[in-house]
């Protein structure tokens, strides 16, 4: 099995973690999902900023691991969740990520077109 390849990130592919002061709510399956203002904001090259949301602020019981997974070379491999009553792999989490961006081990991100709503209120 080949390796895969590791980047770092530099001018041509930023990304920067930082916490945010926002109080972020995720809701999806008619329920609050996860809660927060302890959330990291982290920003990429041209992408929209994504909010990891500490698993502890998260309402676990509600995700069901699943067994896709994803490889980024900036930040790891990725398990998933799907949410319980929702939508399948909705949440993704870097559960050993490379050190450029450790901050958010322990983290869930969720793709806004799979929950009802990422709310962000500064």
């Amino acid at each position: 099995m080949a390796s895969r390849p590791i980047r770092i990130p530099g001018p041509d592919h930023p990304i920067t973690v930082t916490r945010s002061d926002a109080h972020v709510v995720v809701r999806a399956a008619g329920q609050v999902i996860a809660e927060t203002r302890r959330a990291l904001e982290l920003r990429e090259a041209s992408y929209p900023p994504v909010f990891y949301i500490p698993r502890a602020d998260a309402d676990m019981a509600s995700l069901q691991r699943t067994d896709h997974a994803s490889y980024c070379p900036y930040k790891g491999e990725a398990a998933y969740f799907s949410i319980r009553g929702g939508a399948e792999n909705a949440v993704w989490s870097y559960e050993a990520p490379y050190a450029a961006v450790a901050e958010i081990r322990d983290h869930l991100a969720f793709y806004p077109d799979r929950v009802e709503a990422i709310e962000v209120n500064r």
